[in-house]
C-alpha cells in the first residue's frame, strides 16, 4: 500500500512518515502550499497531475484542505486528513461531506458537532507522540551549549499571542456597550473550564457592531456561522492571551518560571523569557529538564487534548494542565497527569508537586508508560488504516 503525503510547515511530518513505515506503508512526500485559495484552479490541476504520476492508494495531510478533497473525489481516491489546529474553519467547507473523505479531529466535542449534524466523514482521533524519538533525545551536552539549559522549576512552551497584532485589537471602534459586554463575557468564560459558551452568547447587535471594525464574513462555499468566526478566531483567542499572561504572571510571583515563546520582547517579572525554541529538535529537552510543564489550552479547543500535552507526557515530563474532559477518556488525574481548575488551584498544585519529588516523578513515569503503550503515532496510523 502506498500513501502520498502532502507536506507543508506542519508539526509531526517526520513522526507520521515513520509511523507509516512501521505499518508497512510506502510513503511518497510532495510539497504542498497550505494557501490554495488564491489560485484554486491551478492548485487543483497541479495536484491532479501529481496524483496521477504517483498513483497512491490514498492521500494524507495534516489538517483538511478542500482542494485535495475535490481532486480526490474526482479521481475516486481516499483522502485522509488529521486536524491538529483549532479553530479550523476549512472543516466547514461544503466538500467535507464528500464520500472519499476520512477526516479525523482531535477534539471530541467538535467530532460530536459533525456527528450530530449527520456528517459521517468526520471521526474522532486524539493526537499522539513519537516516544521512540523523544526517548532517544539524550544529547544534553549539545542542548546546554545552546545557552537555554538550566534546571527549570516550571516551564511553559507556547505562544502568548502577543507576537503580532490580534483580531481583537482591530476592533477599535466598537461602542462602549459592546466593549463592556465582551469584557464581561471573557471574564466569565475565563473562570470556567470544561465548557465554552462564547459562541452561543453573541447576540446579533454585538456581532453587527464588531463587524463594523472587523468585517468578517462566512465563506460563500462553506457553512460556518458568523458567530463561529468571531467566537473562535477573535474572542476565544483573546481570552487565551489574557489567561496565559495572567496565569504565568501569577506563577512567576511565587516560583521560578522559564518561558519559551515567539515574542522575545515579552516581559514578566521574575520570569526568564528564552524566546522561541525549535519544537522538534529542542523543546523535548526543555520538557525533560523541567520539574513541572504547564499546558494552558487555547480556548477554542473545547474538550480535546492539545498536541503539547502528548509531547510533554511522551517526553517523560510532568504535565500540569487546565481541565479538558477528553483527558478522562484515556488518563487518570493524579496518576498520569495533573489538572487545575482555577488560578488558586494551579498555584497550590505547583507548590505541592515541587515539594513532592517522588510523587511527581511517578506521575511523569506513568504518563510516559501510558503514551508508549497506547498513544504513539504507530497506534494512530493503525487506527487510520482501519477506515480504508
Amino acid at each position: 500500500m502506498k500513501v502520498l503525503i502532502l507536506t507543508w510547515k506542519s508539526f509531526g511530518t517526520e513522526d507520521i512518515v515513520d509511523a507509516f513505515h512501521q505499518n508497512n506503508i510506502e510513503v511518497v512526500k510532495h510539497p504542498f502550499s497550505d494557501n490554495t485559495d488564491n489560485d484554486f484552479a491551478e492548485a487543483k490541476n497541479n495536484l491532479t497531475n501529481v496524483i496521477k504520476s504517483v498513483t497512491p492508494d490514498f492521500l494524507f495531510t495534516f489538517n483538511y484542505f478542500p482542494v485535495v478533497s475535490i481532486v480526490c473525489k474526482d479521481l475516486d481516491i481516499p483522502y485522509v486528513s488529521w486536524i491538529y489546529d483549532s479553530p479550523y474553519v476549512r472543516l466547514y467547507h461544503y466538500s467535507i461531506n464528500y464520500p472519499r473523505n476520512i477526516v479525523f479531529v482531535f477534539d471530541k466535542s467538535q467530532f460530536l458537532e459533525f456527528h450530530n449534524a449527520g456528517i459521517n466523514t468526520v471521526h474522532y482521533l486524539p493526537m499522539a507522540a513519537n516516544t521512540d524519538r523523544l526517548n532517544s533525545m539524550q544529547n544534553f551536552k549539545t542542548f546546554r551549549q545552546t545557552g537555554w539549559y538550566n534546571q527549570h522549576e516550571v516551564a511553559f512552551i507556547g505562544s502568548l499571542y502577543t507576537e503580532k497584532h490580534q483580531f481583537f485589537q482591530r476592533m477599535n471602534s466598537i461602542t462602549p456597550y459592546t466593549h463592556g459586554y465582551l469584557d464581561g463575557l471573557m471574564a466569565a468564560q475565563k473562570q470556567i473550564y470544561g465548557y465554552n459558551f462564547i459562541q452561543q452568547l453573541l447576540p446579533a447587535d454585538i456581532i453587527s457592531d464588531m463587524r463594523k471594525s472587523l468585517p468578517m464574513s462566512p465563506g460563500i462555499d462553506s457553512v460556518e456561522s458568523i458567530e463561529y468566526l468571531f467566537a473562535q478566531y477573535v474572542i476565544n483567542r483573546q481570552i487565551t492571551a489574557n489567561e496565559r499572561q495572567e496565569l504565568l504572571t501569577a506563577v512567576a510571583e511565587r516560583f521560578s518560571l522559564d518561558l519559551y515563546t515567539p515574542d522575545k520582547k515579552f516581559f514578566i517579572k521574575n520570569c526568564t523569557n528564552h524566546g522561541p525554541v525549535d519544537y522538534y529538535d529542542w523543546a523535548p529537552y526543555v520538557i525533560k529538564q523541567a520539574k513541572i510543564n504547564l499546558n494552558i489550552s487555547l480556548r477554542s479547543i473545547l474538550s480535546g487534548i492539545p498536541l503539547r500535552a502528548f509531547d510533554i507526557m511522551g517526553s517523560g515530563g510532568f504535565l500540569l494542565t487546565n481541565f479538558q474532559s477528553d483527558f478522562l477518556d484515556f488518563f487518570i488525574p493524579g496518576e498520569d497527569f495533573v489538572y487545575y481548575d482555577s488560578k488558586t488551584d494551579l498555584l497550590d498544585k505547583i507548590d505541592y508537586y515541587l515539594q513532592h519529588d517522588e510523587e511527581r516523578a511517578e506521575i511523569a513515569k506513568n504518563g510516559l508508560q501510558k503514551i508508549s503503550a497506547s498513544h504513539t503515532y504507530k497506534h494512530r496510523i493503525a487506527e487510520i488504516l482501519s477506515y480504508l
